[in-house]
């Protein structure tokens, strides 16, 4: 853009030249920065005045510069500007007055700084200037650029790393690894700055780069994983297009050498041995071998067979897919007594091979692998392995069903003894000969009971009862003919009393417990006693049933309304067994299409039967019912509870009787004799009548006899029962008038003995002084029932009296 400017300017300016040679009339050339245009000024014009414009070429600043003194940048100056300094030049823009000053009077710029052109390529300014009388603009103000020339100042970097590439092992000359690139920040338009090339540091023995493009390839063809499988190249970039005096930076790219099917499987041994048990069940892992593979990942890939016949047959090899370990496993039942020493060929191979490397060699391997069979002692093995005897039910105890025969499969041989596990014939309906194994009846049996029975028979070696074997036995009772036939069912008929001769009124079947290997073939006949019936006859169908059939006209029920018609029935043997059944024929009356309406008995009664759901449902009813019957009675107890704690609650006076001496007042801790009197004022009784007036006693009661039937050492002899009497009579009162509660009255009897009696007791028990100085002679006015004891102390207090004086 700048070259294009430039070469404007040198085009206007040669127009210039050639416009005064011509002098037609003088103009000045307008030399415009980038991008700026100058307009016409029509009032210059207009009056005739020259045309006037900037002067200047394209400004460059080169980075980087170290000089004490500003850089001299360029200069602006107008065509009208005559040199006498009337003219003022200024800037404005990107870095005017700091990075870049401008001589106000020659418009010289100047850069005071230090630039960087990777952190900024060109600065726009403005230009603009004025007369310094009047501060008027002389020119229109017009926009510049500077430019930041380049210098190579920056290496090429490798901004995309760290580099980490792969290439299979034994891969060809030239192979293509992977592709590094380095950035140069200097400018790549101008000069060889920003031309780099590629070289190999560390590692060119292996691998080589490409100058212009830093493509990584291989440099030989042998490269092996297993001798080494990383490689660190180190590739340096310089730029100068690689001359004298260029920058250069480096890297370091890690080339992993991946691996190839490269390596057949081996066995580190030839031989392996191993041993087990002979009693091991089939599927137990005898051991585990393993071919090493210097491969990795999936190259190590490996499936193993067995490659001998005998081998094949008796053991089984298995991969785990998690260690690549060949499994060897039991595939049939061992025997130390057939064979002791089994010898497999096991063969391991790789799974996965690159037929480009089939010619390195075979991959598979082989070894050998020795099992040693111990020997156990085991237990005694039954044979032949039959489970199914045969008996007939009519044998008689003691009979042989059949021998089971067991053998010790251990070289010594020991000798066998037998027995029945009697978990399984708990009955002991079969019997086992202990040393022959032979197999008899213990009860007489019956088929029909029981058609099959199931025992267990153990075998056991004669020292060693711990070695035990187990067989079952499956035993089938056949089937004799011990049961005679009977009626299906209790046949019952019916008869009009219109019948017809020779009408099938019923046909009968019966029922035989036996099952002859034949089939059934029964016969039907009347019993002997009904050879003179002339009612009904008889006829066998030949298909194991009969038919009854009328032989005269008509019936009547007033005659005779029921007839018993005795049937034999005699099966096919042997030997030939029969039983008689018979069957009831009703007389009934019918309508005229022969429908039975009436019968003089009870032999259609059709009993209804409640189905099991409908019992179920009556059940849960009836328990329904009883568990409501049952809460009921619960909340009923319940409430009568809580009205007996209520009424324990209710402070209702207490009935208390004593009839004994006692210990005073600790007895009457029953009722708090100081609430009761409490409630009521024993000053105002005082005052009063003294304890009741006549009203209060009725005729002919002496208040002061009441006084004096209460003892001496009461607190007060002016309180009387009238106190209590009055008490009882206002709870009266109160009870009566309180309609809302039911009747709890109650009559209750105070012996108020007061409180700090001066005598604890009337007994002479335990008395503390010698002499008492208490008076007892009020006891001869409580009665003949104090009157002994009246006596008794007064007697006392004589001799205290005399022994006083």
């Amino acid at each position: 853009m700048a070259k294009g400017l430039q070469g404007f300017s040198w085009t206007m300016l040669l127009l210039f030249c050639a416009i005064q040679e011509l002098g037609s009339w003088a103009v000045h050339t307008a030399v415009e920065g980038p991008g700026l245009g100058q307009p016409e000024d029509p009032a210059l014009l207009a009056g005739g005045r020259v045309k006037r414009g900037w002067v200047w070429n394209q400004f460059f600043v080169v980075e980087e510069y170290t000089g004490t003194e500003p850089l001299y940048v360029g200069k602006i100056h107008s065509d009208s500007d005559e040199g006498d300094g009337s003219i003022k030049y200024t800037i404005s823009g990107e870095g005017a007055g700091t990075i870049f000053l401008i001589d106000e009077i020659t418009g010289d710029i100047h850069a005071t700084e230090r630039l960087d052109r990777e952190q900024k390529t060109f600065y726009t300014l403005r230009a603009q200037a004025r007369d310094r009388q009047t501060d008027q603009l002389l020119e229109p103000e017009s926009e510049f650029i500077i430019k930041v020339q380049d210098i190579n100042d920056s290496e090429p970097r490798f901004l995309e790393g760290p580099y980490i590439g792969s290439v299979a092992e034994l891969s060809p000359v030239g192979t293509s690894v992977m592709q590094v690139m380095a950035s140069d920040a200097d400018d790549p338009t101008y000069g060889s700055s920003a031309r780099v090339v590629y070289s190999v540091l560390e590692g060119e023995q292996h691998f080589t780069v490409d100058s212009k493009t830093g493509v990584i390839r291989t440099a030989v063809a042998d490269l092996d994983r297993e001798t080494q499988d990383r490689y660190e190249v180190v590739i340096r970039a310089t730029d100068m297009a690689g001359q004298l005096g260029g920058l250069s930076g480096s890297t370091t790219v890690t080339i992993v050498v991946t691996d190839v099917n490269d390596n057949p499987p081996r066995f580190p041994q030839k031989m392996y041995q191993f041993s087990i048990v002979e009693t091991a069940p089939v599927g137990t892992a005898i051991g585990r071998v393993k071919a090493e593979d210097s491969d990795v990942g999936e190259n190590t890939d490996m499936t193993y067979q067995v490659k001998d016949e005998e081998g094949v047959e008796m053991f089984k090899v298995t991969t785990d897919s998690n260690t690549q370990e060949a499994i060897i496993t039991v595939q049939k039942p061992l025997d130390y007594e057939s064979k002791k020493v089994h010898t497999v060929v096991v063969e391991a191979l790789n799974k996965f091979v690159d037929p480009r490397f089939v010619d390195l060699g075979t991959f598979r391997d082989q070894t050998i692998v020795r099992v040693s069979v111990l020997d156990v002692d085991e237990p005694p093995e039954f044979r032949p392995p039959s489970n199914l005897m045969e008996v007939q039910e009519d044998a008689h105890v003691g009979s042989v069903v059949g021998v089971v025969t067991a053998l010790d499969p251990d070289t010594a041989n020991h000798p066998v003894r037998y027995a029945i596990d009697r978990s399984t014939d708990a009955e002991r309906i079969f019997d086992i000969d202990a040393k022959t194994g032979a197999i008899v009846t213990g009860k007489v049996l019956d088929r029909e009971t029981a058609g099959w029975h199931n025992i267990t028979v153990l075998a056991m070696e004669a020292d060693n009862h711990s070695q035990v074997s187990r067989a079952s036995l499956r035993i089938r009772i056949l089937d004799v003919n011990d049961n005679p036939p009977e009626l299906a069912t209790p046949y019952e008929a019916a008869v009009c009393e219109d019948a017809k001769p020779g009408q099938l009124i019923q046909t009968i079947s019966v029922v035989d417990r036996d099952e002859p290997q034949s089939g059934h073939r029964f016969y039907f006949t009347l019993a002997p006693e009904a050879t003179n019936n002339h009612h009904f006859s008889l006829l066998d169908i030949q298909d194991n049933t009969a038919a009854v059939h009328t032989q005269r006209v008509g019936f009547n029920r007033q005659e005779q309304d029921v007839y018993l018609l005795p049937i034999l029935v005699v099966d096919s043997g042997p030997p030939a067994l029969s039983s008689t059944g018979t069957l009831t024929i009703r007389v009934c009356g019918c309508d005229s299409n022969g429908a039975i309406q009436s019968c003089n008995s009870t032999a259609y009664v059709v009993s209804a039967t409640l189905s099991p759901g409908a019992l179920i449902a009556l059940l849960v009813c009836v328990l329904i019912l009883v568990v409501l019957v049952l809460l009921i009675l619960t909340l009923k107890r319940h409430h009568k509870s809580h009205l007996t704690s209520e009424d324990d609650e209710d402070m209702r006076d207490n009935v208390i009787k004593y009839n004994d001496e006692g210990g005073g007042e600790q007895d009457t801790e029953a009722y708090d004799m100081s609430a009761l009197r409490s409630l009521y004022d024993f000053s105002e009784i005082k005052g009063g009548d003294g304890g009741g007036g006549p009203g209060e006693g009725g005729p002919g009661r002496n208040p002061a006899s009441e006084l004096h039937a209460l003892p001496q050492w009461v607190q007060s002899p002016d309180l009387d029962f009238s106190v209590f009497r009055d008490y009882i009579c206002r709870k009266v009162e109160q009870a009566d008038e309180d309609l809302s509660v039911p009747p709890y009255d109650s009559f209750q009897t105070y012996a108020f003995e007061g409180s700090d009696s001066p005598v604890p007791s009337l007994s002479s028990i335990n008395t503390w002084s010698s002499s008492s100085e208490q008076d007892f002679s009020f006891l001869g006015g409580w009665g003949p029932r104090f009157r002994q004891l009246a006596a008794l102390y007064a007697g006392r207090r004589g001799e205290e009296d005399g022994e006083e004086s």
